[in-house]
């Protein structure tokens, strides 16, 4: 049959990403000590195409998402855009995947467990066989005012935060390790389940520890900082405000210090 998209493109530029977007796919992700959880995927993926094509092979990027059935890792990863990139014929293959991620998380208090659910992602761009390798998790945080604590009696007006920490890393890097960074940077904890007794540790321990945004993103950075397996980061920390009609922001990118 007569190939319509190899044919001479009517406009002779080259495309930088064309491909499919918003397909649905179960995945496995290993779960720091206890094995894999599964969960299902929302994945892009994109190749570069020349001037002189007009277009390119839907079909295949199907062919190589059908044919991958490994679990989330860096290897994995790599082999999944090795196989688009050939498959296309391309000499770059950009690959996003989007998933939710559940951890059981315990009360401060009564120790009630809750699934609490996470936004992560993984993106890669694989070109001339180097791989760029993106691992992303956006935590939602508790923020205390430090300015409405200090001229208040008694009060100050506190929210929900989101931390979103993007990086790129040596090795194995877990999503509970960048969870657990963002969580920390925060007056407090968000927990899925909370009694009573949970609510007013929670409270408490949060206005215990007041924080501006700009003290969430560079108590995310350091620690991202000294973490042995990242080698470049981005945070950001968007704080929707109670009493203002506009959200307070920040954030920092860097590359991590070589040990």
């Amino acid at each position: 049959m007569k190939d319509i998209q190899s044919s001479p493109a009517d406009v002779a530029l080259s495309i930088d990403r064309v491909g499919v977007k918003g397909l649905s796919l179960p995945i496995t992700v290993r779960v720091k000590g206890k094995g894999v959880q599964h969960t299902v995927a929302t994945v892009d993926l994109f190749v570069d195409l020349p001037a002189e094509f007009k277009g390119t092979h839907m079909s295949r990027f199907l062919e190589a998402l059908g044919a991958w059935d490994e679990g989330l890792d860096y290897a994995s990863f790599k082999r999944l855009l090795q196989d688009v990139r050939d498959r296309l014929a391309a000499t770059r293959a950009h690959i996003h995947f989007h998933f939710p991620y559940f951890l059981e998380k315990r009360s401060p208090a009564t120790a009630s467990p809750g699934l609490m659910g996470y936004d992560c992602s993984l993106t890669g761009e694989l070109e001339n066989g180097a791989l760029s390798f993106v691992l992303g998790v956006d935590v939602p945080v508790m923020t205390v005012c430090p300015c409405s604590l200090a001229i208040c009696d008694g009060g100050a007006h506190s929210q929900r935060a989101m931390v979103r920490i993007r990086s790129r890393f040596k090795g194995f890097l877990w999503l509970e390790d960048l969870i657990a960074i963002a969580e920390a940077a925060g007056s407090s904890p968000v927990y899925a389940l909370l009694k009573r007794e949970d609510e007013r540790d929670v409270t408490q321990n949060a206005f215990a520890n007041p924080a501006f945004v700009e003290d969430v993103v560079r108590a995310a950075a350091q620690e991202l900082d000294a973490h042995p397996q990242v080698v470049w980061y981005s945070v950001e920390v968007e704080s929707f405000e109670s009493i203002h009609n506009h959200s307070a922001y920040a954030s920092i990118e860097k590359a991590a210090p070589t040990p």
